[in-house]
């Protein structure tokens, strides 16, 4: 018979002593391993619900605080274009492609929507306040055949709706002392209570822009 000594000191020849010794230190070696994943668990879900709520936050805000003039001299604010979802281009009248491309692109799409195409609003910002008056703005958008809200205001205006919607833009001096302006050429579509719904890039298909349009009507 075998007698096991509690007492006895861990061997190189596998005694009772060893076994007890390195039963222990397994038992310990899992349970710090248990303790290691429920603390990691504990530190990293917190941090997933703050990476969520701030990319809420985020877009919660997006579009939205301006006051601007259109056309027609009307006063227009993120709030009295809600309860129609509407697609946003920022540009200027003097564009000489990207902006009358994506306009007449823009035209297009309403025309192949039919009846649905009247359900939402087509909105143009002028991020060019010396050239592009009230009046000229209208006139340009006359050129495109189909209902356009046309938005101007002061610099500080335009820098502030150029920021609810992270849009960019830059003066670029041209010979002659003129410039053109570098801008964000993508379409903003926001739903009826003016939140941000996804983009049209500049180089998007029509089917794929389309499809965008269909689910923004659709949402409302």
């Amino acid at each position: 018979m075998t007698i096991i000594d509690p007492n006895a000191k861990p061997d190189a020849e596998g005694q009772p002593g060893t076994t007890i010794g390195k039963t222990h230190r397994w038992i310990f070696g899992l349970v710090a391993l248990l303790l290691l994943a429920v603390g990691a668990l504990i530190i990293v879900q917190p941090n997933i619900s703050g990476d969520k709520a701030a990319q809420k936050d985020a877009t919660s805000g997006f579009g939205s605080g301006f006051t601007m003039t259109d056309q027609n001299g009307h006063t227009v604010t993120d709030q009295t274009l809600s309860g129609k979802p509407y697609a946003i281009f920022f540009g200027f009248t003097r564009c000489p492609d990207v902006c009358p491309t994506t306009l007449s692109h823009m035209a297009q799409l309403r025309k192949q929507l039919g009846a649905d195409g009247s359900k939402m609003n087509i909105v143009f910002v002028s991020v060019d306040p010396k050239y592009d008056t009230k009046e000229s703005i209208r006139d340009y958008l006359t050129l495109f055949n189909t209902p356009i809200i046309g938005l101007t205001g002061t610099d500080e205006q335009i820098a502030r709706i150029v920021k609810a919607f992270g849009v960019y833009y830059q003066k670029v001096p041209v010979d002659g002392g003129d410039y053109t302006i570098d801008h964000t050429a993508s379409i903003f579509l926001m739903d009826r209570h003016g939140k941000f719904v996804t983009t049209i890039d500049h180089q998007e298909t029509q089917e794929s822009a389309l499809g965008k349009m269909r689910d923004l009507i659709g949402r409302s």
